[in-house]
């Protein structure tokens, strides 16, 4: 009979609880000087001094900054990617663009959320390996996933390299629009940039829709 000792709580709360707490605390660090100062000036000690933790606590979860910014990426990214899955899902019913508009409207409404958390998604990456892959494999995978609920709707006799090609472009196209917006390139509201974007969005369909959803 294997009978398992219960586990030991400080404060109400067990080792792995704890720890898994610290590491949050670590991650919510990390994004707030990520935020506040760009993730170059993300550091072990900085993280944990802003955590109240020391240094052990860091290894204890990350093996290095590499490690931790990984993680922070990853947390934002998973929030994100859920966030416009959400509008998606919200939209059911509705047709493919005007399903796109919303989930374009809501990625722009992102860039201005007062948490911020977005904007590292789109923020200059160049000098990290591992944030730059990231950002590669983000692209990717929002291409995958717009190409997968696009899917039913298009003609039968479409070309999937095609698609591909016109999607990458038009995300990448779309990235590069909010990066411009949000760094004060471009002097143009909201809705402008929804409009812009789901115009454009539109023509890309009209390539691989039948007309009659292109038509409404």
């Amino acid at each position: 009979m294997d009978v398992r000792a219960p586990a030991r709580t400080w404060g109400g709360r067990t080792a792995d609880e704890r720890r898994v707490q610290r590491r949050d605390a670590l991650v919510t660090a990390a994004l707030d000087i990520w935020l506040d100062s760009g993730w170059a000036a993300v550091t072990m000690r900085g993280v944990c001094q802003r955590a109240g933790l020391n240094d052990r606590y860091f290894y204890e979860n990350f093996a290095d900054r590499d490690a931790l910014l990984a993680a922070a990426w990853d947390q934002v990214c998973v929030e994100v990617f859920a966030d416009l899955a959400a509008v998606v899902a919200e939209h059911t019913g509705s047709t493919p663009l005007e399903i796109l508009r919303a989930a374009i409207a809501r990625a722009v409404e992102l860039q201005t959320d007062p948490r911020g958390r977005a904007r590292i998604l789109l923020a200059d990456h160049a000098g990290s390996a591992v944030l730059e892959q990231r950002r590669k494999t983000m692209l990717t995978d929002a291409t995958d996933l717009l190409i997968a609920a696009a899917w039913p709707y298009l003609r039968p006799d479409v070309d999937e390299t095609a698609v591909r090609m016109s999607t990458l472009a038009g995300i990448g196209g779309f990235i590069e629009l909010l990066t411009a917006w949000r760094t004060g390139a471009l002097d143009v509201d909201t809705d402008r940039i929804v409009d812009h974007t789901s115009a454009i969005a539109t023509q890309l369909g009209a390539m691989f829709l039948p007309p009659e959803i292109i038509g409404g």
